[in-house]
Order: structure tokens, then sequence, then C-alpha cells
């Protein structure tokens, strides 16, 4: 089993949630107002956090191997024009 982790823009949450149920993903869990620095520095000032615009989403989704390739498909090209990023590890559960 793995768990993918991506955080991206809230602003581009149903688009991503387009994407997981598309892939034939399970279920996923979604933490919103996401704010801390990154590479570009600053991902949100206290100003934007009341709005909701400017801060990420960080969303986790736990599937089985064929789930994380069609992932890692889909979600290449809306990374790359969006922003954010993705990681995969393996997982057990307990």
């Amino acid at each position: 089993m793995n768990r993918v982790d991506v955080i991206l823009s809230e602003r581009e949450l149903e688009r991503l949630i387009s994407v997981i149920d598309s892939s034939g993903a399970p279920g996923y869990s979604v933490a919103r107002h996401i704010t801390g620095r990154g590479a570009h520095g600053l991902v949100a000032s206290e100003a934007l956090e009341v709005t909701g615009l400017g801060v990420n989403v960080h969303v986790v989704i736990f599937c089985e191997e064929p789930v994380t390739e069609a992932l890692r498909t889909a979600l290449r090209p809306l990374l790359a024009y969006y922003g954010g990023v993705a990681f995969v590890s393996t997982c057990e559960p307990i």
C-alpha cells in the first residue's frame, strides 16, 4: 500500500479531486489552510489566511500500486501547470 501526499493551492482543490476520482483512488483526506515555507519562500501571510486565498491544502491518499501509478501520470501535468508538490511513500496498515 502507498501513501500519496499532495500539497497545492487551495484554489486547485476541485481539479485535484477530479484527478483523484478519475484515478480510481478509494478515498482521500483534506487538510485546508496549510501554510509554511517552501522553496519559493512563505506560502501565505496572515492576511491571506483569513480569506483562504494563497494558502494550500494537504491531501492524503492511501491506495494500491496501480492507483498510485495512475495518480502519478495524472498529477504531473497538474503540478507542472499550477505548482505544488506530491510525494509517494510505502505504508502498512496497523
